[in-house]
């Protein structure tokens, strides 16, 4: 099953405890993308500059990845976010956003991409996130992710997508912002009454609390060795719960008007591939990590996490 997404495609550089790295991969599609292509097809909506290099977008296009979504603006560079963790990786600065251009992209989807059913609207401006939306005349189950500037500066917006998808991705701090809701439990069925059936709130080394129709769930993160760079974590965790969930569930009998019903056991299952897939993002910078990996391994974390929690 083909799923499309759109987001962000950047050149990030990188400080941490562990290290720095200038100029690599980053963007919320990318991480996503690359995460979710482990599962299923993926087709790719998003900008990249006059400076984008050629080799990342050999990288997707190796990984299974749909890259005729993608334009190339040459009258200006690509996203640019430069940013600094701190001693405990809790606390980030972003230290620099050079959008040029990002601001003011129209997407426009191939009519090839017009038929996916299974929609991810990456962390990005809320009113490209609708525009891509429009044209997916076909989606069965959309999923969102937002961030702490999008709720302070576009609202409004916000709360107008909001009201046309099935899922939500959001880390416990934002969830806080939106909702004026200090308990997590709360503040995910404060979201819960503005659209979206299912709640993820990522709570980073903490892990995860889900909410949906028929489901309550904490699970902890993989408690991974090895910690260089959680950039991308929560956007490779989305694309491994939703590669995962693309796998299981079978639309074309489903009629897109009705509400998509999965199964409570395949929702826990994806959780905990989405939490396997991120817990190899932050052992590396960028996407590395998750270059020398394959669906083996993931599988493997994800059985280990089963006797972690004792699942």
């Amino acid at each position: 099953m083909n799923m499309l997404c759109v987001g962000t495609l950047a050149i990030d550089s990188v400080e941490t405890p562990a290290g720095k790295r200038e100029r690599v991969l980053g963007g919320s599609a990318s991480y996503f993308a690359y995460a979710a292509g482990f599962y299923t097809p993926v087709r790719l909506v998003g900008r990249t500059g006059n400076d984008w290099p050629e080799e990342y977008t050999r990288t997707f296009q190796n990984h299974g990845v749909d890259w005729r979504g993608v334009t190339n603006d040459s009258l200006a560079k690509s996203y640019f976010w430069r940013g600094r963790y701190l001693k405990d990786y809790q606390d980030r600065e972003t230290l620099e956003i050079q959008m040029h251009g990002f601001d003011r992209y129209r997407p426009s989807l191939p009519v090839y991409y017009a038929d996916s059913q299974v929609v991810f609207l990456a962390a990005s401006i809320p009113t490209v996130q609708r525009q891509v939306l429009e044209q997916c005349k076909q989606a069965k189950l959309i999923f969102a992710d937002t961030v702490d500037m999008w709720i302070e500066t576009t609202r409004s917006e916000l709360l107008e997508l909001l009201q046309k998808i099935d899922g939500l991705f959001i880390n416990d701090v934002e969830a806080k912002q939106l909702t004026g809701k200090s308990n997590l439990v709360q503040a995910a069925r404060s979201i819960q009454k503005m659209g979206p059936r299912w709640v993820i709130l990522k709570k980073g080394e903490h892990g995860c609390f889900v909410l949906g129709p028929d489901l309550m769930l904490a699970l902890p993160a993989y408690p991974s060795e090895s910690l260089v760079d959680p950039t991308g974590a929560g956007d490779s965790f989305a694309g491994g719960l939703l590669g995962y969930l693309c796998e299981r569930l079978d639309l074309a009998k489903t009629d897109r008007h009705s509400p998509i019903q999965i199964d409570r056991r395949d929702f826990v299952q994806a959780v905990k591939q989405g939490t396997a897939v991120a817990s190899y993002t932050i052992e590396a910078f960028s996407i590395e990590r998750m270059q020398q990996i394959t669906r083996k391994d993931i599988d493997q974390r994800a059985g280990q996490l089963d006797a972690l929690v004792g699942l």
